[in-house]
């Protein structure tokens, strides 16, 4: 058994070269035995985003406060609400942060990936 504390997790600015707008994430565990897995709570302000990226893993996403838009290349933009979850495929190109007009939070399970940061979110692809 291992256990991972909250109170060894504290929450940090995102960065900005990776997000727009006010955002924290805390990796709330890390296990690299078998399977490599990272846990991040993220939480976005009204407005905040990712950039566009991408996974070479899959990728989980559960809400667990307010709400989050998220998207996929080609695709419309969705809301998800607390307690909705979203998976992106391996290079699946995407985004992800707060609905408009809401704050929201999530827990993102990365299982074996390493992540390729590429162009900002513009206003107009976020508000669509």
């Amino acid at each position: 058994m291992k256990a991972f504390r909250a109170a060894d997790a504290p929450a940090r600015p995102a960065d900005p070269m990776t997000f727009s707008g006010a955002a924290t994430t805390a990796r709330l565990a890390a296990d690299s035995t078998g399977t490599p897995v990272h846990v991040y709570r993220v939480e976005f302000a009204p407005g905040s985003r990712t950039r566009w990226h991408m996974h070479s893993g899959p990728q989980w996403l559960f809400v667990t406060d307010g709400r989050v838009r998220a998207q996929t290349l080609g695709a419309d933009a969705i809301d998800l609400n607390t307690g909705d979850v979203v998976v992106f495929a391996p290079n699946e190109k995407h985004w992800h942060g707060a609905a408009p007009g809401a704050s929201g939070a999530h827990l993102a399970f990365n299982v074996n990936l390493t992540t390729e940061w590429l162009e900002p979110v513009t206003d107009t692809e976020y508000g669509a």
